[in-house]
């Protein structure tokens, strides 16, 4: 493989790649992130590289990072993190039948490339870039090192539309799958209720009658954000997130050191629920702001966004998963002006808690052209029931008025 990479491309464009976050200017990393519309804090720095610094994803876990720099001059126009990966866990896009099929043809579909944050579904900016000529000759050049590394493939998941576009510019295919969002609607709900009261008597009474059990049970909340989140908050919320995992016979992805960097280096970002009952904590969850990228920008159209990440349970009550995860974050986005609440991969029982469906893409390519050819009908065939399963969902809308796109 290539270690630490140095390309001269056309117009006195050079390409280097680096094989560890620690090698990279963090702040000049970070400046060309803050410049993206879809900006996300989980493309960050400190997040990549706590990612690799803790060793969740290193090439130990399956997760061999490059990290390419596209530079001009000495000024860095475009970045990004390609993964070069020996298994599909912790995508979220799922690639499964396309592994076992190239298995079942005597081909290998590891190592393949793919540019992406690792265990985090959120759609943002994967290829950042100063310009989208800059973006797209980046595309290009992790075009060009798989095909130089004879890798199976290159994928970006939960892309960003600049990114869509410049990867559609180096053929690569488009996949959409389906996540649910909610959003605070213009001019922004006066309080909770007020957003119960746009949506159908059914589901207005189905959350007020969950909403009741948790508190009838004896459960209150308390919420800590950024700095306020103490050492013993995050301590409680890494055994809360430990026990869900092995609860469903799995290692968690992310490990203490993990959190323990993220409250250093990253706290702002950071916003926790904790459940108590008769003085004790049982249960919490743990959610992602925008709040770096929102500030950093100086910009009053930023849309600030709430991101529902980690939860887990010390005790067991009857409808606390939904108060922790959807209702709790709900009502503090309301009561702090956040126009969006992304809920993560999958779950149609999140559209009954008024969260929509929206699509998000992902870009691929394959080597071996019949298996490229053959994935391109896969796709455009599942694209149609992308829509259909859309259309479905339009027809269950938990507003009184239709709401989804």
């Amino acid at each position: 493989m290539i270690n630490n990479k140095t390309t001269e491309i056309a117009n006195d464009y050079v390409i280097r790649v680096l094989d560890s976050p620690a090698e990279v200017d963090a702040h000049a990393w970070n400046a060309l992130l803050l410049g993206q519309p879809q900006a996300t804090p989980f493309m960050r720095h400190e997040y990549l590289h706590a990612l690799h610094a803790s060793g969740c994803a290193t090439p130990d876990t399956g997760w061999t990072p490059k990290f390419f720099l596209l530079e001009r001059q000495g000024e860095l126009r475009a970045a990004c993190v390609l993964y070069l990966k020996t298994h599909s866990h912790g995508e979220y896009v799922f690639d499964w039948a396309w592994a076992k099929a190239y298995a079942q043809h005597g081909l290998a579909y590891y190592p393949k490339a793919l540019c992406a944050v690792p265990f985090t579904p959120v759609p943002g900016t994967r290829l950042l870039a100063k310009t989208q000529a800059d973006r797209e000759r980046l595309a290009t050049a992790l075009l060009d090192f798989c095909q130089r590394q004879q890798l199976s493939g290159l994928h970006s998941l939960f892309a960003s539309d600049d990114d869509l576009a410049a990867f559609e510019a180096s053929g690569l295919l488009q996949r959409h799958t389906v996540q649910f969002h909610w959003q605070n609607t213009p001019p922004g709900y006066t309080g909770f209720d007020a957003f119960l009261a746009q949506l159908t008597a059914d589901k207005r009474k189905k959350i007020r009658q969950e909403r009741r059990k948790v508190a009838d049970a004896g459960v209150s909340f308390r919420v800590s954000e950024g700095r306020q989140i103490s050492p013993a908050d995050w301590e409680f919320f890494y055994r809360c997130y430990e026990r869900t995992y092995l609860e469903h016979g799995n290692a968690p992805y992310l490990n203490r050191d993990f959190f323990a960097r993220m409250a250093s280096t990253m706290a702002e970002d950071w916003l926790l629920f904790v459940a108590e009952r008769d003085g004790q904590a049982i249960a919490a969850s743990l959610i992602a702001l925008n709040t770096s990228c929102a500030q950093v920008k100086h910009t009053a159209v930023t849309e600030r966004v709430a991101y529902g990440r980690y939860w887990g349970a010390l005790e067991r009550v009857d409808c606390l998963h939904f108060e922790a995860c959807y209702y709790q974050p709900l009502a503090w986005c309301i009561a702090n002006g956040y126009q969006r609440f992304e809920g993560g991969a999958q779950g149609e029982h999140k559209l009954a808690r008024a969260l929509l469906p929206v699509t998000t893409t992902s870009a691929h390519w394959l080597a071996q052209p019949q298996f490229l050819a053959a994935v391109d009908r896969y796709l455009s065939a599942e694209r149609a029931g992308i829509q259909n399963y859309l259309g479905a969902l339009h027809q269950h809308s938990p507003f009184k008025t239709a709401m989804l796109d």
